[in-house]
């Protein structure tokens, strides 16, 4: 009923200037570009402080006098992680929900009403997956000599998951929209899993001790050096996936070149 008289005056308003607009009529519309919108902006927040702390903020920090450094670095990165890791929750959790809804919709055009919970179960745990490999490569960094070489793992890593996941889920009747943010949605829950489970778990422990130190004048822990290139290694190769996922997020509506079989 609100939804009405609100689609009503919308109308009513663009008529008189002669616009011709047609809101939908159904309630999964709205909240279609409601999530897609949150998702988007929230996604920007996201990518933006990621794109900050690699291309700004670290190379900043290495320039500084230690002494400077370590009263810098708490400061700014308790306030910037904070909002990259919680735009990360608003953006996945809005992006998971318009997958649930695509996976609906193609499962009730494929004559299947019931199996989107089971594409939703191999996804996520095809996805889940790759990222318990990953944080293994990624504690391994020291011992296999070079985060080159773990780069490029990790890549392999997500490329065989993609087609792994494509290759599952390429049923009859499932969209383009639904295989492009397989893979899209998918290494955006690689890059939120990698924020929360190593890169805020290293850099929370760094802060607090860094902060310890400044204080008291005490040493840092051993451990905090590789706790240190943990986290430095896990936001760069978030920053490469990014563009990976920023393109099949895109191709979703725009590049339509998956289909099912």
């Amino acid at each position: 009923m609100i939804y009405s008289q609100f689609s009503t005056a919308w109308a009513a308003y663009f008529a008189f200037w002669k616009l011709n607009v047609s809101f939908p009529a159904s309630a999964l519309s709205i909240e279609e570009i409601v999530v897609r919108w949150i998702h988007i902006v929230a996604g920007i927040i996201w990518m933006g402080f990621l794109a900050f702390f690699i291309l700004a903020v670290a190379p900043a920090l290495k320039s500084l006098d230690p002494a400077i450094r370590a009263k810098v670095f708490p400061e700014l990165a308790s306030r910037g992680l904070w909002w990259l890791r919680w735009s990360a929750v608003v953006a996945w959790l809005m992006g998971f929900r318009y997958f649930m809804i695509l996976t609906k919709t193609d499962a009730v055009n494929a004559g299947l009403p019931h199996a989107w919970g089971g594409w939703m179960g191999i996804w996520f745990g095809c996805w889940l997956a790759a990222f318990a490999v990953e944080m293994v490569l990624i504690r391994a960094a020291g011992a296999l000599g070079n985060k080159l070489v773990v780069g490029a793992l990790v890549l392999f890593l997500m490329t065989a998951t993609s087609w792994l996941v494509v290759s599952l889920l390429a049923q009859p009747g499932v969209s383009n929209r639904t295989l492009s943010i397989s893979i899209g949605g998918g290494l955006g829950t690689i890059l939120f899993f990698n924020v929360w489970g190593i890169a805020w778990r290293c850099q929370k422990r760094l802060i607090a001790w860094t902060r310890a130190s400044t204080a008291l004048g005490t040493p840092m822990p051993p451990e905090a050096v590789k706790l240190g290139q943990m986290a430095t290694l896990t936001l760069q190769i978030n920053f490469w996936l990014s563009f990976p996922m920023i393109f099949f997020m895109a191709a979703s509506a725009h590049f339509p070149f998956l289909s099912g079989v």
